[in-house]
């Protein structure tokens, strides 16, 4: 079996195990990442470097979905969308929201 396939299983087991859809699956998965980069490097959000882990996650991710199951355009756009939104939003706004005084 090869690891594109290895992965593929894993993550079907998880979805089964959880009872989570494959949608819910990225949204948790995009959140999670962009918290445990945030603890480990200390980063704020607003750096956008937490976010670029979620992003090379995704990455690896559809590029793996790519190598197990060919290329399937509207399943691979749906899933960036639900990993990246909240991640994106939270780094944006915390971009953009004025620093208070201390």
């Amino acid at each position: 079996m090869s690891f594109p396939q290895y992965y593929h299983n894993a993550i079907l087991c998880i979805s089964e195990r959880t009872g989570f859809s494959d949608s819910v699956l990225h949204i948790h998965a995009g959140l999670t990442i962009l918290l445990i980069v945030h603890i480990v490097s200390r980063r704020s959000f607003a750096t956008f470097i937490p976010f670029a882990f979620v992003v090379l996650a995704e990455g690896v991710n559809e590029l793996l979905d790519y190598l197990a199951h060919g290329w399937r355009p509207t399943d691979t756009c749906l899933d960036i969308v639900n990993t990246l939104f909240w991640p994106f939003t939270i780094s944006l706004v915390a971009r953009v929201q004025p620093i208070s005084k201390r």
